[in-house]
């Protein structure tokens, strides 16, 4: 199975989120990746952070931990805070989806952009029961 690290950044009723392609129909997604062989997870996000967003962050809490069986992969999301950076400075290649751009979306737009209302919700009222394991990858609307 493989472990991939995801940040919820946001900043004034904003979510930092990316331009690129994803596993379903939506082409905004969360800034993060797979933890390489090695690496801790708290290196794994603030790595993919920068490669990904051009941002520099500090870890915070466990948000959720789900999993998708299908694919062998279980997803860790964090709360990170923004510390420097910046912001778009994508590293080339470092994604093997081409990321087209990085921005912070309002939270009132993410349906917009393909986010479920479950996921909003979550951001919106500080993802109750955060640090809990939350089962299936769509119990969090993503």
């Amino acid at each position: 199975m493989k472990v991939r690290v995801t940040g919820v950044c946001i900043e004034d009723g904003r979510l930092l989120v990316l331009h690129q392609d994803t596993d379903g129909p939506r082409r905004w997604s969360l800034p993060g990746g797979t933890v390489e062989d090695g690496e801790t997870l708290s290196a794994a996000l603030i790595r993919e952070m920068r490669e990904e967003t051009g941002a520099e962050v500090q870890v915070g809490p466990l948000l959720y931990l789900c999993d998708n069986v299908a694919a062998r992969v279980v997803h860790i999301t964090v709360e990170v805070r923004r510390v420097g950076g910046e912001l778009g400075a994508v590293t080339p290649g470092a994604d093997t989806r081409p990321i087209r751009s990085v921005e912070f979306v309002g939270l009132d737009k993410l349906t917009e952009l393909g986010f479920s209302d479950t996921f909003v919700q979550l951001c919106r009222s500080g993802f109750p029961g955060a640090g809990s394991y939350m089962g299936a990858k769509t119990n969090i609307g993503l």
